[in-house]
């Protein structure tokens, strides 16, 4: 008796019926390696080769990667390309399972800054201008640059910079660029950008909270020096 394809099952039981009708959580072991797979071989459809690869553990996803390429190659139906499949699938796996979520970033200090962004920004050969999306507790969301080259009022709009921070459901903005000379003091073109962004900032209702200016290992607050 021949094999049937996928397309020869009942169509409430191919698995991409299943996953549109209840989702991936509610789709089998076989199911899922199907739907990776996408196709059989030689006498098996997709789904019995996947039921055929559990057989060989248990049945059970979780011990997958505990078979060898070698030993997955040895499978029916399985050939070079499912296997390196199968153990990329594998990998992925245990690297979810290992890696942690990303690393919030929290500002509560101009030094928590600096101490995040001075050792790239001092080395820029040219001034960059960025700013930090921050929420209420002083997380970062995200950063965006502003600009490449000598940072001045034309190149950063108020209503451009709140727009974005809107559209984030940022609360609070954080102003950082880089001196290339290494001297982070604030020129008169620093100082009259942060009083108009800060005067912004009022309306709008979401806070400048700092300046930071990045020289060669030392920095520049605004905020700390009052100037905000």
């Amino acid at each position: 008796m021949n094999k049937r394809t996928i397309k020869e099952l009942p169509r409430s039981e191919q698995p991409e019926e299943i996953f549109k009708r209840n989702g991936e959580r509610y789709m089998t072991d076989a199911q899922l390696l199907a739907a990776v797979l996408r196709c059989g071989s030689g006498s098996l459809n997709v789904l019995e080769m996947s039921e055929e690869i559990l057989k060989v553990h248990d049945g059970s996803l979780i011990n997958l990667s505990d078979l060898s390429y070698d030993e997955l190659m040895e499978i029916k139906g399985v050939g070079k390309i499912r296997a390196m499949q199968l153990k990329c699938i594998a990998e992925i796996s245990r690297r979810i399972a290992t890696t942690s979520r990303k690393k919030k970033y929290k500002f509560m200090t101009s030094k928590d800054v600096a101490l995040k962004y001075m050792e790239e920004m001092r080395h820029f050969d040219k001034e960059n201008a960025f700013v930090l999306f921050l929420n209420t507790k002083m997380e970062l969301l995200s950063q965006e640059l502003l600009s490449v080259g000598t940072v001045n009022k034309s190149l950063i709009s108020p209503r451009e910079l709140f727009n974005m921070a809107l559209k984030r459901n940022a609360v609070n903005v954080i102003l950082l660029h880089n001196h290339p000379s290494g001297d982070p003091t604030p020129s008169d073109s620093d100082i009259e950008i942060t009083r108009k962004l800060a005067d912004a900032s009022d309306v709008v209702g979401i806070k400048l909270i700092d300046h930071i200016i990045i020289g060669d290992r030392v920095y520049f607050s605004m905020n700390d020096h009052n100037m905000i």
